[in-house]
């Protein structure tokens, strides 16, 4: 979170029924390069006509703003989600816009679409903290499998514990939320449904990610050791003079 500060003024553009149209530019006060633009309508209840400022009351309405609103999604369920990154963030603008339903749908289809992608990256953890030929085999099977609930079913006692959110499979929290239907369902309810698979997804892309960036460090590890040249004063003596 960073402040920011007025740029400079903007062009001023006067309707014919006396409302102001403005751009108002707001620039990081850290970095002095990241911008967020406004797109305003002022109705002022005292306006002199002037188009190079505007001062006193009235009403203010926001068309919208660019980057659009909304905290920042994390780079790495950006990342897990590969390909439908834009879909995945239109759901996001549903969601912070109140829009139940169209979050729902949209997040959803991501889950749906990205199902082979995200056991690619359950297997690579496994390999690495498990390496059970059978729990393996059983998520190669289902990345193939082209039916969704059919694939989860497949993977439901093969995910590693490290992958686990207080016990739970996040597959099979996020099919039992993907099943729900929303035809006779309030928005405020695909609204809640949203918001946690939004939530459960990303705390997997955390998971999967930290699980694989502790092996590789391990493995580091142990290479370096493994590797590291004994001290002198370690290697024998020769001629069968005995070290003190």
């Amino acid at each position: 979170m960073r402040f920011f500060r007025s740029k400079s003024e903007a062009p001023i553009y006067l309707t014919k029924d006396n409302w102001v149209l403005v751009y108002v530019t707001y620039l990081c006060a850290n970095c002095q390069a990241q911008e967020k633009i406004f797109s305003l309508a002022i109705e002022l209840k005292e306006y002199n006509g002037t188009t190079t400022s505007i001062q006193g009351s009235g009403t203010c309405y926001k068309f919208g703003e660019l980057p659009t609103f909304g905290p920042p999604v994390a780079a790495r369920l950006i990342s897990l989600v590969g390909p439908d990154r834009e879909i995945f963030l239109k759901g996001r603008r549903c969601e912070n816009q109140g829009l139940g339903i169209g979050a729902f749908i949209y997040y959803r289809r991501v889950v749906e679409n990205q199902k082979k992608r995200i056991l690619t990256e359950v297997l690579k953890v496994l390999e690495k903290v498990d390496g059970s030929p059978e729990k393996v085999e059983k998520v190669m099977k289902a990345i193939e499998e082209t039916q969704f609930k059919r694939a989860i079913d497949m993977v439901k006692d093969a995910l590693p514990q490290v992958l686990r959110i207080n016990g739970h499979n996040p597959m099979t929290l996020l099919h039992s939320a993907l099943s729900d239907g929303v035809h006779d369902r309030t928005d405020e309810h695909c609204m809640q449904l949203a918001t946690s698979i939004r939530v459960v997804l990303g705390e997997l892309s955390e998971r999967l990610s930290q699980a694989l960036k502790d092996e590789a460090e391990l493995q580091k590890a142990l290479s370096h050791l493994i590797n590291v040249k004994q001290p002198a004063s370690a290697k024998p003596k020769e001629n069968g003079v005995k070290a003190e």
